[in-house]
Parts: structure tokens; C-alpha cells; sequence
């Protein structure tokens, strides 16, 4: 019956943590619970391990069932950034924190600048907003399940979209294997991210998040457009 907690691996690898998950329970122990360290940066942060919610999200997906705790102190490297940390995994919904506490931080053995006094400890405590996942509140319920629908009708709007889409790649594909032109374009593929990105701006959408998208578009773009011009070969 004893507890065992398994911290995320290095890198921000699902199926990895699942793994070591797994095989804890093959052999016989259940009362497993998932800590969130967060992960070996890649580039700059801010942090000293970049907290990658996906990943947590997606282990949340995969097992709804398991217990995941956050651990702002390791994630941080820093007091400054406990509190956000902490409330983002709560918004998140994660089940709990493991936050470090020290009578005098300065005189710690080990990771002195990500910990806080008791007091502190205290204060980060009471400033937290707890979330729930669900409400008992009807017209909430109601209002949420109204905004949903329209959030559902349009995602099967965007799927249609990318399909009618796609088509017309099936088309341009054909045209180029016709005239032995290159999948790739890339003065039109920087010219349309340009165009894309211009207008996201205008709409107050997040360049960074148009930019992923339209570059998991033109890559599936590609891949179709190269199977077609070398089916025949």
C-alpha cells in the first residue's frame, strides 16, 4: 500500500513515463502517483526545467485516473516563480503541490534559491485560487454546454476546411509532376507564412501559434505532394 511517486523523465517524452508507470504496476504496485518536474530546456528559459504542460496534459488524457502533483521548486530554480507555477498547475487541474521550505533558505545544503520560509510557504499558499473540474451550478452547466456546441460546430468546420484544402494540394501536386516542378516552393511557402502570420496580428491571434499550425499544414502538404509525384516510380 505504500505510495511511489515517479518524477517525469528528462525529456518531455509521454510514453516514456508511461513506461516506467506500467511497469511499476506489472509488478504489483498500484498507488502510484505522477510528479511533474519538468523538463530539460531547449534554449533559453526562464526556468531551471521547462514545465511543458502538454505533456501533463496528454498523460492526463492517457491516464485520467492517476494522481499528478506539481513540483514548482524544481521547475522554477527560483522562489520568484513558485506562485505562478503553482497556480498554473492548479488551473491546469493537477491534485497537488510539493513545494521546498526551509527555516533560512540561505543556510540550505542544496537548491537554496528555490526555497521559501514557512511564512512564505504560507502566503503562496492563500494567494492560490483552488479550481474545480466540474460545477453544481445549472445555469453555468448550461451556458458552458452552449458554448461548447459552438466551439464543436466550428472544429468540424476546420476539419472540412483543411479537407477541401488538402484536395486542392492533391490538385497543385499533379500540375507540378506534370511539369517536373519541386514539391517545394520555398519563396511561395515564405511568402504565404508571411501573409498568414500578417494577418493573425490583425486578428489578435498568437504569431507563434500560426506559425505552428500553418507549418504542420505545409508539412503534410508536402508529404502528399511528393507521394504523388513518385507513385509512378
Amino acid at each position: 500500500d505504500q505510495i511511489i511517486m515517479v518524477k517525469n523523465p528528462v525529456n518531455p517524452d509521454v510514453q516514456l513515463w508511461i513506461g516506467a508507470l506500467e511497469r511499476l504496476s506489472q509488478a504489483g504496485l498500484k498507488n502510484l502517483v505522477a510528479i511533474h518536474r519538468g523538463f530539460t530546456p531547449f534554449g533559453e528559459s526562464k526556468y531551471r526545467n521547462y514545465p511543458n504542460w502538454k505533456t501533463v496534459i496528454e498523460l492526463r488524457q492517457l491516464m485520467p485516473n492517476l494522481p499528478i502533483i506539481c513540483d514548482p521548486s524544481h521547475i522554477s530554480g527560483k522562489r520568484e516563480y513558485l506562485f505562478e507555477i503553482s497556480q498554473k498547475a492548479f488551473d491546469l487541474g493537477l491534485d497537488g503541490l510539493m513545494l521546498e521550505s526551509h527555516i533560512d533558505p540561505s543556510c540550505a545544503l542544496s537548491d537554496k534559491d528555490q526555497q521559501v520560509t514557512p511564512a512564505e510557504l504560507g502566503k503562496i499558499l492563500d494567494k492560490l485560487v483552488i479550481r474545480y473540474s466540474s460545477s453544481n451550478d445549472p445555469i453555468f452547466e448550461n451556458m458552458l454546454d452552449t458554448l461548447r456546441s459552438r466551439i464543436d460546430g466550428i472544429d468540424h468546420e476546420i476539419i472540412e476546411i483543411l479537407a477541401s484544402r488538402m484536395e486542392i494540394v492533391k490538385q497543385i501536386a499533379n500540375y507540378k509532376k506534370q511539369n517536373k516542378v519541386t514539391a517545394l516552393q520555398i519563396n511561395r511557402w515564405t511568402q504565404l507564412l508571411e501573409d498568414r502570420i500578417a494577418t493573425a496580428h490583425k486578428l489578435n491571434l498568437d504569431e507563434t501559434f500560426i506559425k505552428i499550425i500553418f507549418q504542420l499544414i505545409h508539412e503534410d502538404s508536402v508529404r502528399q505532394q511528393t507521394e504523388i509525384m513518385d507513385s509512378d516510380l
